[in-house]
């Protein structure tokens, strides 16, 4: 790669890096102020919604369904955000999301964070898929302590997936407070911080409606 392919390619980096940050924000907005075609747009044309469906008509079906049916009202704040480049074209990252729901007579709260794919498509990144893990949602008055910390207005409390993508969490705690007796690991290579720290782990598979 010559000086200038090299400079190029940096550039393209960190201009992929700019529009990929900005989906979660565009995300949220769109979610909050329920306007179905901002959202979907999103993802690609030939986006999976789930029971051999595909397609943003398909998909905004879904948003309209979910949202009317689950909320009165929301607010998505987003928080940090992890980018790992898979290559020029594709990419992964972690981002969290801190929310409130209007439900009925409850204000839920709601901590959780998405994995995210992405893939740039004719110049444009978009989602290709996110997956959503939950730590809890509880009403603002009622603090989620304990286990199953989903706990939603009339809906029994179940777990929420939120630890799951990263073995760590489960292995901390399995050692009960008793220091680490293995040699500290090397650092994650570039673009691997994410991959790294799963070790493997399989995608979860949480529960996404009420």
């Amino acid at each position: 790669m010559t000086k200038d392919e090299s400079l190029l390619a940096r550039i393209d980096r960190l201009e992929s890096l700019d529009a990929i940050r900005q989906l979660p924000a565009k995300y949220a907005l769109a979610l909050d102020m329920r306007d179905g075609d901002a959202w979907v747009n999103l993802f690609p044309e030939d986006v999976r919604v789930g029971g051999g469906k595909t397609g943003r008509k398909a998909l905004r079906d879904w948003f309209d369904e979910t949202h009317s049916m689950q909320f009165d009202g929301t607010s998505h704040h987003i928080g940090g955000h992890i980018i790992d480049f898979d290559d020029p074209d594709h990419a992964q990252g972690v981002v969290y999301s801190k929310n409130e729901h209007e439900c009925g007579a409850e204000w839920v709260i709601m901590q959780m964070m998405y994995f995210d794919q992405y893939e740039r498509i004719a110049g444009r990144w978009y989602f290709r898929r996110r997956l959503p893990l939950y730590w809890y949602a509880s009403d603002l008055n009622k603090p989620p302590v304990g286990d199953r910390k989903m706990r939603w207005p009339g809906v029994p409390p179940y777990h929420g997936s939120f630890h799951d993508l990263f073995p760590s969490w489960k292995t901390y705690w399995e050692r009960q407070g008793k220091a680490h007796d293995g040699p500290v690991e090397p650092a994650a290579p570039l673009e691997k911080f994410i991959e790294t720290m799963r070790r493997g782990a399989p995608l979860p598979k949480p529960r996404v409606r009420i």
